[in-house]
């Protein structure tokens, strides 16, 4: 029998109690009549609930007699604690590695009059409109048999983002070597997935994108991390390693721009101990003083480097959408390790967006864009010297949609406690520190996002975060 909302409560309340160990095996229940006026029911409500039960096998029934526990129910030992679901499990040594990574952060939290969070957009700035009718015109156009796509991505967006790609970044590639990938993320799990053994070595810079770091350990690999300084990863003496990481247009965090010495050191290095390089392009679109610095890829004459773009930047992380650019010895692995992920990034979003960028309507929102976030990125820079004046050192101002802000009035040992004064106090503050592998600076850093944030609340945020400055320094 179908149960109503208070038979299915009742039916969940003595389920409950049954799991618990609370009523144990072989116990009776009690009389439809009692349990009827216990619950302000009629006796039919009650019936239907323990005939769902017996169903279930949480009961047993006898001729004549009330319902009782079915035997074999309740936990073993009455106030034992239950285990937790796959707690037995075996897990590989894969599984066993990322188990023992350092815990995810926590997410972002709405209600919080200004969060500094690095990555998140503002919803004012989504092109909804030139979205909503690309999409549409996508749905319109389905063809009349509905199947499994490229698992390298839409070939006319392949075509579209090599297009964007040369006006854009000046980086020539065939279509082809375009591999459409979930955000950036799953493009650098599929390429330390397909370019590492368990031992191997990875170069980092230091600090360095902390979910790069871990997907190369979780597979097994050596991080070492290399510091980074003005020009970007030190490449003089780098150590033999398979596979380097880095971020040369705009170094998360730090802002620094690999310089054109560097690159050559870098691509001299990878040349000679055989190596791959992953250029992470994140955020190259937002330079805000002079044009986008070219990539790295630009300068690889020996099919070295894998070169790595996002839409999560320009349009919204939500779309799950980015590119990797690989050399074409390399498209057939990485084209088969992308039918195994997941078959392929999502049809209708990729469709959406060749429409966009064949239409130029792309374009157009990265300068409304680079444009809406120049002021945000104004408002914290003059926020930040108003209220925290020499206190403060501003670090990676010059691009993307973050900035390191340095606090020299607060102690080291009190970062935690400043994060927590400040989240009582309505901001989200967000520390460097998980971003370095090793040697955490002896000071208190903030990477703070502005792109998710109004103007208004930039101005609030940061007159906050000078109160609770003053408050734990």
């Amino acid at each position: 029998m179908k149960q109503d909302g208070i038979g299915q409560r009742i039916v969940a309340a003595i389920r409950r109690r049954i799991e618990a160990g609370e009523d144990a095996p072989g116990a009776p229940m009690p009389s439809s009549r009692a349990l009827a006026a216990e619950w302000g029911v009629s006796r039919t409500t009650v019936t239907a609930a323990y005939d769902q039960l017996v169903a279930e096998g949480y009961l047993e029934v006898r001729p004549g007699a009330r319902p009782r526990v079915a035997t074999g129910l309740g936990r073993g030992a009455r106030g034992a604690p239950a285990a937790a679901p796959g707690s037995g499990a075996r897990l590989s040594a894969f599984g066993k590695r990322l188990a023992a990574l350092p815990p995810l952060p926590p997410a972002g939290m709405d209600g919080l009059a200004a969060d500094f969070r690095y990555g998140e957009l503002s919803a004012r700035d989504f092109p909804r409109l030139a979205w909503r009718q690309a999409v549409t015109a996508a749905v319109l156009r389905s063809p009349p048999i509905l199947r499994y796509g490229d698992p390298a991505g839409s070939p006319r967006l392949r075509a579209a983002l090599q297009g964007y790609l040369w006006r854009a970044r000046g980086l020539r590639c065939a279509a082809s070597q375009i591999i459409v990938v979930n955000g950036s993320q799953q493009g650098i799990d599929l390429a330390a997935r397909l370019l590492l053994d368990p031992g191997d070595a990875v170069v980092m810079e230091e600090p360095g994108y902390a979910l790069a770091r871990h997907a190369f350990a979780a597979l097994g690999a050596r991080v070492l991390p290399v510091t980074v300084d003005g020009e970007g990863l030190r490449t003089a003496g780098l150590p033999p390693a398979r596979l380097a990481y880095v971020t040369p247009s705009h170094q998360y965090p730090l802002g620094a721009v690999l310089s054109a010495a560097r690159r050559r050191e870098l691509l001299a290095w990878a040349k000679g101990c055989g190596a791959q390089v992953i250029e992470d392009d994140y955020d190259s679109e937002y330079r805000y003083d002079i044009a986008p610095v070219p990539p790295l890829q630009a300068m690889d004459e020996e099919g070295r480097v894998l070169y790595l773009g996002t839409a999560s930047k320009t349009l919204s992380p939500t779309l799950r959408l980015g590119w990797l650019v690989v050399p074409p010895g390399l498209v057939e692995p990485f084209t088969q390790a992308r039918r195994l992920a997941d078959r392929h990034a999502p049809a209708l979003e990729q469709e959406a967006l060749a429409t966009l960028i064949e239409e130029g309507a792309y374009e157009r929102h990265i300068r409304r864009a680079r444009r809406l976030n120049a002021e945000r990125r104004a408002a914290l820079l003059a926020a930040l010297a108003r209220y925290l004046g020499d206190s403060v050192v501003v670090e990676g101002a010059e691009a993307g949609l973050h900035v390191v802000a340095w606090l020299l009035d607060v102690p080291a040992e009190r970062a935690a406690a400043l994060v927590a004064t400040g989240r009582a106090a309505g901001i989200g503050l967000h520390p460097v520190t998980p971003l370095f592998a090793e040697g955490v600076p002896g000071r208190v850093g903030l990477v703070m996002g502005y792109a998710g944030l109004e103007v208004a609340a930039i101005e609030r945020g940061v007159g906050v975060l000078a109160e609770v400055v003053r408050g734990v320094g």
